[in-house]
């Protein structure tokens, strides 16, 4: 795809790039080392470019806009200070396989190695957190590297893409062609492979599967779910991945995050086999690497990944397969059990165990978090997007929120603070007619919360519903078991978060009761534009299992 005819700064064929690879939203902090990529995009006007307050909240706006989609998050921001506040975004991307591209503006070429204004060594800074991180250094070879770019950030396992561009490069001219739009390669699963995995899988009693991982779709969940009920498998989800199997699936038994039902992970445990399909298993979901013993777990471990080295990185496995979730699922649906075969494992009764799991427990206060979680599983239809940070504010979500579909979850595998208001933003800018609500902790809503000026600038209408315990409460939960009685560090003041909203020319309410709760949100939802709900909760609610009180009693 080549035009010999025609030249263009290194700016204009990176736009031009960006369009024949489908690029339709950007997310960016303004900056002068990219003016001329920003003066292409005047002159494009096709792509919908949302300026943002903070380069962190536009990484994770891209983060969320590649997992929604499939197709590579993008962000745009300057050299130095602008790089490194987008590399939590990089950092996320890149443990959750999302596929995202970032572009850095950088000093002119002939400037490096002097500590020019806001210089860094690109490759070096995002080398250990990026898929792939290069700078473009000639014109000429802008569709070549951006075209690389695109078929890195979503080939195999997708993970974030990091381009620096030199600014004297992005006002070079250059007469180099097009390259044509990007393919993503994934590889599927052999017939030797599957042969194998049905003999394993047939020889088990107690198996229990485990879905996670990037490169996923609702296809591959309706696979998975197929598969799981005809060879009567339970199947659960890794950590904040709960909407790749509908929950509503007989087959389905629950999540492996942060405080897992005890039921799962005891299942877990006694499993002879476990089928993992896409999941890395990292920390949060082995509970800290004790569900399996590494390197050689107790269970049969059957890891399929799309990333050739992760079988065996933790774990040795008794299968390996390279391979990505969407074919691989598509093939398990094909796959039938033995004739009369059923596993010892009902899931029958881890099901009822997680049906249980999600009931709401009591809590001190006059506002339950908890019961709040349960009636937004209720009210909220079936493609609502629930977005979160991290925080222990969480817990209440993973246990008692009903996943429905795929992409109804955007939350940080990683644990990135900050993250549910950037992704509420994008979700809601890429779909304007489903309802999306963010939630986050005191803490964690002030690492992003001036991203409302980004959502009321764009009239882009999420709810953002702010859980106020006055702490940073996870790590205070972690004193109290290590250092009881010895809080410190940990305590916050914290402004109006309604009258703040407000401010913003956002929507906002304190909620006092939880009787109150579900007015609030429906005017909430009636105003038409982005909205905040403050909720304080007594800060004894450490976690959805437990309190402080309690905590203190057992070390009395």
């Amino acid at each position: 795809m080549t035009r010999p005819d025609r030249r263009r700064t290194g700016a204009r064929a990176l736009v031009d790039q960006l369009l024949i690879h489908g690029v339709e939203r950007a997310f960016c902090v303004p900056g002068e080392s990219y003016l001329a990529v920003l003066d292409a995009l005047h002159d494009s006007r096709e792509v919908d470019l949302i300026t943002c307050r903070q380069e962190g909240g536009a990484a994770y706006m891209a983060d969320a806009h590649g997992k929604l989609t499939g197709r590579p998050g993008i962000a745009m921001v300057t050299r130095g200070p602008g790089a490194t506040n987008a590399s939590v975004g990089v950092h996320v991307a890149q443990q959750d396989s999302t596929p995202m591209i970032l572009f850095v503006g950088l000093h002119a070429r002939g400037d490096g190695g002097r500590e020019a204004f806001q210089e860094i060594d690109l490759p070096a800074l995002f080398g250990p957190v990026a898929k792939w991180a290069a700078v473009i250094d000639r014109a000429d070879r802008v569709p070549e590297i951006v075209s690389r770019a695109f078929h890195t950030t979503t080939s195999g396992r997708p993970g974030p893409v990091v381009l620096g561009l030199p600014e004297d490069m992005l006002v070079e001219q250059t007469a180099a062609g097009d390259v044509a739009p990007y393919r993503a390669v994934e590889p599927a699963p052999g017939t030797d492979d599957l042969a194998r995995l049905a003999a394993l899988l047939a020889e088990a009693e107690r198996p229990v599967m485990l879905v996670g991982g990037g490169g996923w779709s609702a296809g591959a969940g309706a696979d998975v779910a197929r598969f799981a009920e005809t060879w009567g498998l339970p199947v659960a989800t890794s950590f904040r991945c709960q909407d790749y199997v509908d929950d509503r699936c007989p087959a389905y038994v629950g999540d492996l995050g942060i405080g897992p039902n005890p039921d799962l992970a005891q299942a877990v445990r006694e499993a002879d086999l476990l089928l993992v399909l896409g999941a890395r298993l990292g920390e949060m979901t082995t509970g800290g690497y004790t569900l399996l013993t590494p390197p050689e777990p107790a269970q049969r471990l059957i890891h399929i990944h799309p990333d050739p080295e992760e079988p065996g990185r933790v774990y040795r496995p008794t299968l390996g397969i390279c391979a990505s979730s969407v074919p691989t699922a598509a093939a398990l649906a094909g796959l039938a059990p033995p004739e009369g075969w059923r596993p010892a494992n009902d899931p029958a009764r881890l099901r009822a165990s997680f049906l249980a799991w999600q009931k709401p427990a009591p809590m001190p206060g006059d506002v339950h978090w908890g019961e709040i979680v349960a009636w937004l599983a209720d009210r909220l239809p079936d493609d609502a997007l629930v977005c979160n940070g991290a925080g222990n504010y969480a817990g209440w979500i993973h246990r008692h929120y009903r996943f429905r579909g795929w992409r109804t979850q955007l939350a940080p595998t990683n644990g990135s603070m900050g993250y549910g208001v950037p992704a509420a933003i994008a979700a809601k800018r890429a779909h304007p007619d489903r309802i999306v609500v963010a939630a986050a902790g005191d803490g964690c809503f002030l690492m992003n919360g001036q991203e409302l000026a980004t959502a009321a600038q764009y009239g882009i209408a999420p709810i953002v519903l702010v859980i106020d315990n006055g702490m940073y409460g996870t790590i205070r939960m972690h004193q109290e078991r290590d250092y009881p009685h010895r809080a410190h560090g940990t305590a916050l003041a914290n402004p109006d978060f309604a009258a703040l909203a407000r401010a913003y020319g956002c929507h906002g309410e304190r909620v006092e009761r939880t009787q109150a709760f579900a007015d609030a949100f429906e005017r909430a939802l009636a105003s038409g534009r982005p909205a905040l709900l403050h909720l304080p909760i007594d800060p004894d609610a450490i976690t959805h299992r437990t309190t402080i009180s309690a905590m203190h009693a057992t070390r009395s």
